[in-house]
């Protein structure tokens, strides 16, 4: 699809972004495929009701209850802007992105998962992303000596992400030896408590930059994608596993500790998706794990806007569960 085809589709209210005043009480909204479909409230009580149609709904009150993303009246119309940008930088993925959203809680997690796949897989054959990687080409990749995930099997299982010096930044072979590590929790005759965590600065920097579209077949890497999903296993361990993150964690970096039973944060962590800028959506299960703790709403303005969500902002959401000392 052409950049002036998109425009057209835009033009036609087909796509891109649109913003609706709530007062007291939502207008009757119908649902739009390929629409963003924003809701701002700038004033007095925070309304309820028929919410549904909307993808992301922004309130000038920071103490907003879900699903509204609070911020202060000053910063609204900012907050906006950010949005508007992002999306006419991406719109295709941007509209990818809330209609996966969309569906997310209405099916199982499985499928969830299977649905951020199909959708990530097309997306590498877009334009958006195909002039995202113009602009920052991969660069030349030296094998890195040793194991990228480490184990220590004591009473509690401890697995960590252990590529300090890339910010532990998630590349097929560390994803393959995590999916290793948490089948092989989860398959343990003693069923331990697990403990996941990282090495380094940052619990992880998401996704490693040079890898992103290097598979030769879509298919193949969706089929590679489900079968090698570190937060499926993460979310079949149940109540035995707790993450513990801290540094930026950013897109895999919070994906897959948000399908776990318990994250506990250090001071000073921060959380991105950062996807949607490079036209892509969430790939490691973020789709299907964030909303589930933070609803999809708030889930798709992560997404979307790519803003950085702080320790005290994560907390308050349900996004993390405590802070650890």
């Amino acid at each position: 699809m052409g950049t002036g085809l998109v425009a057209d589709l835009t033009q036609l209210s087909g796509a891109g972004l649109v913003v609706t005043e709530i007062g007291v009480d939502p207008p009757p909204l119908a649902h739009t495929p390929g629409v963003v479909q924003v809701g701002v409230h700038r004033g007095g009580p925070v309304p309820g009701g028929a919410l549904d149609p909307f993808d992301i709904l922004l309130c000038a009150d920071p103490a907003a209850p879900g699903p509204w993303v609070g911020v202060p009246p000053a910063r609204l119309d900012a907050a906006l802007a950010q949005l508007q940008a992002a999306v006419a930088r991406q719109p295709v993925a941007a509209a990818v992105a809330a209609q996966v959203f969309r569906t997310s809680l209405e099916v199982s997690f499985e499928q969830a998962v299977v649905n951020e796949s199909l959708a990530y897989s097309m997306l590498l054959a877009s334009e958006g992303f195909r002039a995202w990687r113009a602009a920052n080409p991969a660069r030349e990749r030296h094998d890195e000596p040793g194991p990228r995930v480490r184990i220590d099997a004591g009473r509690t299982l401890s697995i960590r992400l252990d590529r300090p010096a890339a910010r532990n930044a998630f590349d097929a072979r560390m994803r393959d030896e995590l999916c290793e590590a948490l089948a092989f929790a989860l398959e343990h005759p003693d069923a331990p408590p697990v403990r996941l965590s990282g090495a380094g600065p940052a619990f992880s920097a998401g996704g490693d930059l040079d890898e992103f579209g290097r598979a030769p077949d879509p298919g193949q890497a969706h089929l590679v994608r489900i079968l090698r999903s570190s937060a499926r296993l993460a979310q079949a361990l149940g109540d035995r596993l707790t993450v513990e993150v801290h540094g930026a964690c950013i897109g895999a970096g919070i994906e897959v500790p948000a399908a776990a039973a318990r994250i506990a944060a250090r001071p000073g962590a921060h959380f991105r998706l950062p996807e949607v800028s490079m036209g892509l959506i969430p790939g490691a299960g973020g789709t299907a794990t964030i909303p589930r703790r933070i609803g999809r709403r708030r889930a798709c303005w992560m997404a979307i806007s790519g803003a950085e969500v702080d320790l005290a902002t994560a907390l308050a959401w349900g996004l993390v569960d405590e802070v650890a000392v």
